[in-house]
């Protein structure tokens, strides 16, 4: 299916493992320019290279929570590919866990600064990109936690829930000039971020890394009604899709890839 995107112009936070790696591909392959960027400059440069595309896939380090980086990277963009048509907000991490009485300052405002202020900084710095040609997309990554928040994980649960209404904030602000905006809501893929939540489970428990991905799908998960993690390559279609010309009446949406996980309608 042609998804009307050639020669667009993306930029992807998080684009160097999971997620944002198989996005960057599916987009390469609809012949879309593409800018990754991560806080692993090394992780960036092997993933270029398995991505193996010489013309169209650009690689630059950035933090997003540092208004300097967003700056240099935003320099590196307009330099080397124009001004960006799309913004995939894939970059986060899972914080500090544990239950509310054990996380202190430093771990919620850590947190918050990496899954919610870091994405409000992105599109604030690429934003006249996106409201320029009449034409745009933002896609953030939130997450199950966003709708169905979970105990030991409250920093992360508050920040994605605030991801879902920056979104739908924003969705309202800038369709009439062509920006569409809109949401995907991940649970339990298969990613470099989850593989080490279940290390450090395996460890704990003192059991196989399998086994600690089946006990938390029964004890921790138990809405998953497919009863395994996600693909990646389950998730990044959607996200693509909405990227495309074909989601052309989509805004303002959340799209849940949680394989049941989150319980309510």
């Amino acid at each position: 299916m042609d998804l009307g995107i050639k020669n667009k112009v993306a930029l992807l936070t998080g684009g160097a493992s999971g997620i944002g790696k198989e996005t960057a591909r599916l987009l390469l392959e609809e012949g879309v320019k593409v800018v990754i960027t991560d806080n692993d400059d090394n992780q960036l440069k092997k993933t270029a290279d398995e991505l193996n595309n010489q013309s169209d896939l650009f690689t630059c380090p950035a933090d997003i929570t540092k208004l300097d980086d967003l700056k240099t990277l935003h320099d590196y963009v307009k330099k080397e590919v124009g001004e960006i048509d799309i913004l995939v907000q894939n970059a986060g991490t899972v914080g500090a866990q544990g239950l509310f009485h054990e996380i202190d300052d430093e771990g919620w405002v850590e947190t918050i600064e990496d899954d919610l202020l870091g994405p409000v900084r992105v599109v604030r710095e690429f934003l006249p990109d996106l409201r320029n040609g009449g034409w745009g997309r933002i896609v953030f990554i939130s997450s199950e936690n966003g709708l169905q928040p979970y105990k030991d994980e409250l920093p992360y649960d508050t920040s994605k829930a605030g991801i879902l209404a920056f979104s739908k904030g924003l969705s309202r602000t800038y369709a009439t000039e062509g920006l569409l905006v809109n949401t995907v809501s991940p649970a339990f893929i298969e990613t470099p971020m989850t593989d080490g939540m279940m290390k450090e489970r395996a460890e704990k428990l003192g059991v196989s890394f399998e086994e600690a991905i089946e006990s938390f799908l029964d004890e921790e998960r138990p809405h998953i009604e497919l009863k395994r993690r996600g693909k990646v390559e389950e998730v990044a279609p959607v996200i693509v899709f909405l990227c495309s010309d074909k989601a052309s009446f989509v805004n303002g949406s959340n799209y849940r890839v949680d394989g049941g996980s989150v319980a309510t309608i």
